[in-house]
């Protein structure tokens, strides 16, 4: 019903007790899952992809960026579309500033199977700055199952750089894109996680103190 029922503090409080026990409850779960999602087996991505950005061919590791772990939104964008995907729109629009990931080691880029001219016209009227890749000239699209028969769908993949080696840990779609958009839920999906040390991770993974590693946008370096 809506308003809502209107009560006492006291009657207030104690059904927001119970409801934040149950939110608690889901955290705790949340964080299970993401300790098990940081020991989910990869696999080796072999085939050279060939993309194309503001500075031309770039490989899939170039995608990195020089870092460790690499972010990859499937923005619904094929070729040719005269209808630019709300959903996809709404979800960059809220992406954080890349600093903050990239201090964990971590790129997030946007991919289109659209030629990049198609791209770069979205992206300037839409005045986003994040990296953002053509996959037109080989099939990166269908191989990471967000084109099928031509039709174009959207998506989050998480790749990890061991060496010259890329590995894909990580796939989700549909509503498992929607409750993402911040710092710390995109890291939850990478190997590493937040690198903090209340983590349950596996050995060897770098972690500090929670909090110590964050920074204002421009401080990082510094």
């Amino acid at each position: 019903m809506y308003p809502p029922k209107a009560v006492s503090e006291q009657e207030w409080r104690a059904g927001h007790e119970r409801l934040l026990a149950q939110e608690k409850e889901l955290t705790r779960l949340q964080d299970r899952l993401a300790a098990e999602r940081r020991r989910q087996p990869a696999v080796r991505v072999d085939k050279e992809y060939v993309f194309d950005g503001p500075a031309g061919e770039s490989s899939l590791e170039d995608l990195f960026e020089g870092r460790r772990q690499l972010i990859v939104y499937h923005f619904m964008l094929p070729p040719g579309s005269t209808h630019q995907c709300e959903g996809c729109s709404m979800f960059v629009d809220n992406l954080g500033h890349p600093a903050h990931l990239n201090a964990r080691d971590t790129t997030l880029a946007l991919v289109s199977r659209a030629p990049y001219e198609e791209i770069a016209r979205v992206r300037d009227r839409m005045g986003w700055t994040v990296p953002w890749y053509s996959s037109f000239r080989d099939s990166f699209n269908e191989d990471m199952g967000v084109t099928v028969e031509g039709s174009d769908s959207f998506g989050l993949s998480v790749f990890l750089r061991d060496g010259g080696s890329v590995h894909r840990t990580y796939f989700t779609a549909g509503r498992g894109v929607e409750k993402l958009g911040t710092n710390w839920s995109l890291l939850d999906l990478t190997p590493l996680g937040r690198q903090e040390t209340w983590e349950d991770s596996p050995d060897g993974v770098p972690q500090e103190s929670p909090y110590a590693w964050w920074r204002l946008r421009d401080e990082y370096g510094s």
